[in-house]
């Protein structure tokens, strides 16, 4: 039986290896992509959130789109 070639060449994973290990950052911080994943798209969910909450008390308040 022969043995399994590898996903990625050793040398590229080295490189990776290096790069994530040097990297002072928080674990779920440390890939390019991660700060789109774990920042923006939170940020983006409570800032409008936010803003439908406050226009929801806007209207409430102000007796705006009520239904008759």
């Amino acid at each position: 039986m022969s043995p399994e070639t590898p996903y990625r060449p050793r040398e590229k994973l080295f490189q990776r290896q290096k790069m994530f290990q040097s990297i002072n950052n928080y674990v779920y911080l440390k890939a390019p992509t991660d700060k789109i994943t774990s920042v923006a798209i939170p940020a983006a969910l409570a800032a409008s959130s936010l803003f439908l909450i406050g226009r929801g008390i806007y209207k409430m308040s102000h007796g705006i789109g009520k239904k008759e």
